[in-house]
C-alpha cells in the first residue's frame, strides 16, 4: 500500500491554477465550437431568409402582374362591348336611313301614280266636254 502523500499549500495552488487554466481553455474551445455552430446557423438562416424573401417577391410579382392582366382584360372588354353598342347604333341608324329611302320611293310612287291618274281624269274630262 502507498504511503499518504503530503502535499505543500504551493503544490495545491498550482493543481488549482493548472485545474482552472484547463476549464478556462475547455470553455474557450466550447465558445469557439459555438460561435462556429453560430455562424453556420446564421448563415442556414439567412439563406431561408433570403428565398422566403425571394418567394413573395416572386408571388407580389406574380399577383402583380395578375391584376395587370385582369385590369387589360377588363379594359378589352369594355372596349369591345362599346364597339358592339356603336355598331348596333350605325346598323340601327342605316337600317332606319334604308326605311326613310323606302318611304320616300313609295311616297313618290304614290304621287306619280296620283299624278297619273289626276292627268288621266282630266284628259278623259277634256275630251268628254268637246
Amino acid at each position: 500500500m502507498a504511503g499518504f502523500k503530503e502535499t505543500k499549500f504551493d503544490d495545491r495552488l498550482a493543481t488549482q491554477q493548472k485545474a482552472r487554466a484547463a476549464m478556462l481553455e475547455k470553455a474557450r474551445q466550447r465558445a469557439e465550437e459555438a460561435k462556429k455552430k453560430l455562424e453556420e446557423t446564421a448563415d442556414e438562416r439567412k439563406a431561408i431568409a433570403d428565398a422566403r424573401e425571394e418567394r413573395q417577391r416572386r408571388k407580389a410579382e406574380e399577383k402583380r402582374a395578375a391584376v395587370e392582366e385582369a385590369a387589360r382584360a377588363k379594359r378589352e372588354a369594355a372596349e369591345a362591348e362599346k364597339r358592339a353598342v356603336e355598331e348596333a347604333k350605325a346598323a340601327e341608324a342605316r337600317k332606319k336611313d334604308d326605311e326613310m329611302a323606302a318611304m320616300a320611293r313609295l311616297l313618290e310612287e304614290q304621287k306619280a301614280a296620283r299624278d297619273a291618274r289626276y292627268a288621266a281624269r282630266k284628259e278623259r274630262q277634256k275630251k268628254g266636254k268637246r
